[in-house]
């Protein structure tokens, strides 16, 4: 139960990730998050704008080289820390479903586990990045198939898996050695931000996971962005 005075606070305004620091967007427009289970004002998120998401395109693009450059055992490495601190921090993050989406505790820890279940899968990347080749596919010709990286990936992820979708995309880019920028449903930011929060906190390096919240003008502005390779989006109209 809240205080009289803690009720008259203004709901905290959540940061953008860019570059690896927290950064509030310019933009003046927020849109609520509510704890429906109360219908409750916890946060306002920023609908940032095309700059701040030239911001986060211009820190994924300086950290795409040398992350794309780094031996994929050491980036299986960081992926294998990072999922030692999601399991760490696994009810935190149910709790945290819970809380701004409204999922039974059950069904929050399922949405995590999912996710998790996929962060495992990259942990297996240096096997799943190996190529093929073949000698004299032709007189004096080998042939020869290689993965590489992308560049600038993105995701724009729904409401109704907070966790789960957010990581179908992320740590599989990540450990093919693109960056990447996700930009979630503003009604659950938090679970957003403690996953790229943790992903900061296993070593990923600054600007190789980056996050940007708001609505259609942030999407508009990854979709048309000339320095995004790659979009994965998940959702309706």
């Amino acid at each position: 139960m809240t205080s009289p005075t803690e009720s008259l606070k203004p709901p905290p305004r959540w940061p953008n990730f860019i570059g690896g620091r927290w950064m509030h967007s310019s933009a003046r427009l927020t849109t609520p998050v509510y704890n429906p289970s109360r219908g409750e004002v916890i946060a306002e998120v920023s609908c940032s704008t095309g700059e701040d998401v030239d911001r986060a395109v211009a820190a994924a693009r300086q950290a795409f080289p040398s992350w794309s450059e780094t031996p994929v055992t050491e980036r299986a490495q960081i992926l294998f820390g990072y999922k030692q601190l999601l399991e760490t921090s696994f009810e935190s993050l149910a709790r945290s479903v819970t809380r701004e989406h409204g999922k039974t505790m059950d069904e929050a820890r399922g949405d995590v586990r999912r996710g998790i279940e996929v962060v495992d899968f990259a942990c297996g990347i240096p096997s799943l990045l190996m190529g093929r080749t073949l000698r004299n596919v032709a007189r004096g010709v080998d042939g020869a198939v290689e993965a590489e990286a992308l560049g600038v990936c993105a995701g724009i992820t729904p409401f109704n898996f907070p966790a789960m979708v957010p990581m179908w995309m992320y740590p599989v880019a990540v450990a093919c050695g693109n960056t990447f920028i996700l930009k979630p449903s503003p009604k659950v930011p938090f679970t957003a931000q403690m996953l790229v929060e943790l992903a900061s906190e296993a070593g990923l390096p600054a600007g190789v996971l980056n996050l940007v919240h708001g609505g259609r003008e942030a999407v508009d502005a990854l979709l048309r962005h000339p320095g995004v390779a790659a979009i994965s989006f998940v959702g309706s109209t």
